[in-house]
């Protein structure tokens, strides 16, 4: 059956050209477990690929939540921040980190789509393959089994027809033989015997020629069907068989070509992003970040003035110069512990400020309303802009009643003008606290136009801090105001209303002891005894009065010419509002 098999062992390295059908002719089980094994590897693969893909998408999810995090709030005081170069450049590379995470999120897609999708499809396509091509070889290998047991049948068969044969043959010898040494009564029964046995011996013979004719025709099958069996099915089965492993393992090259492409393909775009948080860190700059500063926090308010002299040589009464702070040795100076809290005695306000932003420093106020106007101004563009839109539209309707009815506009024509009467006399509004705003501005910053404060508006007489205030009885008595003053210290009660309406008090930068009482009867004072200790929360600014506070409950304007004022100068000067 096996044949000389010396001309199938050739050496693949030397032949260069290995066939599986003529190399491994006898190793379908190998092949069959190596085949196997190689289907297994690709799934492997596979599931490698799609946790990488896994991978991908919850680092993006992770890396998008953690730029949604530290994206400004709306309407919160992060968007205030952002006015800064170092502020905007992070947001410049929370921009760029979230377009980074979408890389990522093209990466899993391109895994799961050109690597993931393709080796599952290919993977059962491969498995039918392979169960084809050994369901084939198998079926060979059967029907050459088959015909070697016809031939084995064969064989047997014709072995035990010339055993038979030669028995035969030697019972016709041995009767023959004894013809000749029997007696004559018994030749004739002899002779019949021989003749019988003669024919039997015949009919073996012919039988085992048959035998042989069939064997012989078997064998000559049998040859031919494992010629064909070795040298030609077995060979194509197998050439099958190993054009699917070649091809199984391009597949998988590819695939691994495409999961290299597949990550430097996205990175040129991700390149990108890091330059651009790159130039994001380059765009910061510090000293625009430090104007800014000066810009969101400058009062336009101007430092106070020299200390004045307090001569105690005099006979006169001493008393504190309006605009001096007489530097504090801790004499009646309360714990600055003591100073804080929120100490309103006026009604506050609990929205965000007046409408003209009173409640801010001069210069923040008159930033404030030009963003208000800004606004405001863009608004009325848009409406500007729809009123065109739908005039034109209008104008179209008429020309081609077809298209539509023109009256069907007016109620919003109507609406857009009332839209924008309103904001023309929101805006006109605003325009006029920014020139109010603007005026006070300059007229402090015109050193020829600020006045000292020490002379009345209606009086001709000086008033003069270092002497007894006039209109009063002596500092025994009690104080008689001058109504003279009430028109003045309204006009400045209500410059300062809307001080009251912040939500933080003003810190105290100092103390004072009154050196006469007061009764504090007009709006916006505070009465006092003799010898009274009260916070200071503003210096007086050139009108002759201090802003004072007693506790919690109460607090207001005094003369500054009946009190000593004693200067902290580790705190934060008050600021004075517009």
């Amino acid at each position: 059956m096996h044949r000389n098999r010396g001309s199938f062992g050739r050496n693949c390295t030397e032949t260069m050209s290995c066939r599986w059908g003529t190399e491994l002719w006898d190793q379908f089980d190998n092949l069959e477990k190596h085949t196997h094994w190689g289907i297994e590897f690709v799934e492997r693969y596979t599931k490698f690929v799609k946790e990488r893909s896994e991978i991908e998408i919850s680092y993006a999810k992770q890396i998008r939540n953690l730029s949604k995090k530290y994206q400004p709030k709306k309407n919160s005081r992060e968007e205030d921040e952002y006015k800064y170069t170092s502020c905007r450049a992070f947001l410049m590379t929370l921009n760029e980190l979230n377009d980074y995470a979408g890389q990522h999120e093209v990466i899993a897609e391109n895994l799961t789509t050109h690597i993931i999708c393709e080796l599952t499809r290919y993977i059962q396509e491969l498995k039918a393959e392979r169960k084809s091509h050994f369901h084939d070889g198998r079926r060979a290998q059967q029907h050459i089994e088959n015909s070697w047991k016809q031939l084995e049948s064969s064989k047997r068969r014709f072995e035990r027809d010339c055993k038979e044969a030669d028995r035969a043959q030697q019972y016709f010898d041995k009767i023959d033989a004894d013809i000749n040494v029997t007696k004559a009564d018994v030749e004739k029964v002899s002779k019949r015997c021989s003749l019988k046995a003669r024919q039997q011996a015949q009919l073996k013979h012919q039988v085992a020629e048959d035998s042989k004719n069939e064997y012989l025709t078997y064998l000559q099958k049998f040859n031919k069907e494992q010629n064909e069996h070795y040298y030609s099915l077995i060979p194509h089965i197998f050439q099958k068989i190993q054009e699917m492993e070649e091809k199984k393992i391009e597949k998988v090259g590819e695939s691994m070509k495409t999961y290299a492409e597949v990550n430097r393909k996205v990175l040129p775009i991700v390149s990108k992003c890091l330059d651009g948080m790159t130039n994001a860190a380059a765009s910061i700059e510090p000293t625009t970040d430090t104007k800014q500063v000066v810009e969101s926090f400058k009062s336009g308010f101007e430092p106070p003035g020299d200390v004045e002299v307090e001569d105690y040589s005099l006979s006169m009464r001493r008393t504190v110069s309006e605009s001096s702070y007489l530097n504090s040795r801790g004499e009646g100076k309360p714990s600055r512990s003591n100073s804080r809290g929120k100490l309103w005695p006026f009604k506050r306000n609990k929205g965000s400020g007046p409408e003209d932003c009173s409640h801010l420093p001069p210069e923040q106020r008159r930033k404030k309303l030009q963003a208000k106007i800004n606004d405001i101004n863009k608004e009325l563009q848009k409406e500007v802009d729809q009123r065109d839109a739908l005039t034109k539209m209008k104008d179209v309707y008429v020309k081609n009643p077809h298209m539509g009815d023109p009256n069907s506009v007016d109620s919003r024509l109507e609406e857009i003008g009332q839209n924008i009467d309103k904001l023309e006399l929101d805006s006109r509004k605003y325009e006029a606290w920014l020139l109010e705003v603007e005026t006070r501005l300059a007229e402090k910053s015109d050193p020829h136009r600020r006045q000292s404060g020490l002379y009345d508006s209606n009086a001709t007489t000086p008033v003069n801090n270092n002497c007894a205030p006039v209109n009063r009885e002596s500092p025994d008595g009690s104080y008689t105001e001058d109504h003279s003053t009430e028109h003045h210290l309204k006009s400045r009660s209500t410059d300062f209303d809307d001080d009251f309406d912040d939500e933080d008090p003003l810190p105290t930068i100092g103390t004072c002891k009154s050196l006469y009482p007061f009764e504090g009867q007009n709006e916006g004072t505070i009465s006092m005894a003799e010898g009274e200790l009260l916070y200071v929360i503003e210096e007086d600014k050139g009108d002759g009065w201090t802003r004072v506070r007693r506790n919690e409950d109460e607090e207001g304007y005094v003369p500054t010419s009946y009190i000593k004022v004693f200067f902290d100068t580790n705190a934060k000067g008050a600021m004075t509002y517009i």
